[in-house]
């Protein structure tokens, strides 16, 4: 007869399944996370506190028509391209470094025509982008 106490083998922790869900949770998050970059260009929206800003040097006014004609300072582009925008814009500022520019673009001019005229400002260094809006009347 045997009375030698039987040897319980020790625990034994497999860790196989716990790296799975591991691996299968850092998949799940590095799928679902979105890496598009938004567009750096960066837009001084207007207040909306009815109050007008002190300006020492005179803005220089982009008016986008809805039939396409841009109009910088009140002089018509003949051709509209990025580069004649881009000249236009040079010669408005003139000595100015950093010119306050407003964009006025009716609400069914071309998106692009506006995007063209914020890419140009941005491409010459120009940070103090504005883009005018009116404010809505309630009824």
């Amino acid at each position: 007869m045997n009375l030698s106490p039987k040897r319980s083998e020790d625990p034994d922790v497999n860790l196989t399944p716990m790296i799975d869900v591991v691996f299968l949770l850092l998949l799940f998050f590095m799928v679902s996370t979105s890496f598009i970059r938004e567009s750096s260009m960066k837009v001084d929206l207007p207040e909306a506190t009815g109050q007008a800003v002190a300006e020492s040097d005179k803005p220089i006014d982009i008016v986008i028509e809805a039939d396409g004609t841009i109009s910088i300072n009140d002089k018509t582009l003949s051709s509209i391209t990025a580069a004649n925008l881009s000249e236009r814009l040079k010669e408005a500022a003139g000595s100015q470094a950093d010119p306050q520019i407003i964009i006025s673009a009716d609400a069914k001019a071309e998106y692009q025509l506006i995007v063209t005229a914020m890419d140009s400002a941005q491409q010459l260094g120009y940070t103090r982008l504005t883009l005018a809006t009116r404010q809505t009347t309630e009824k």
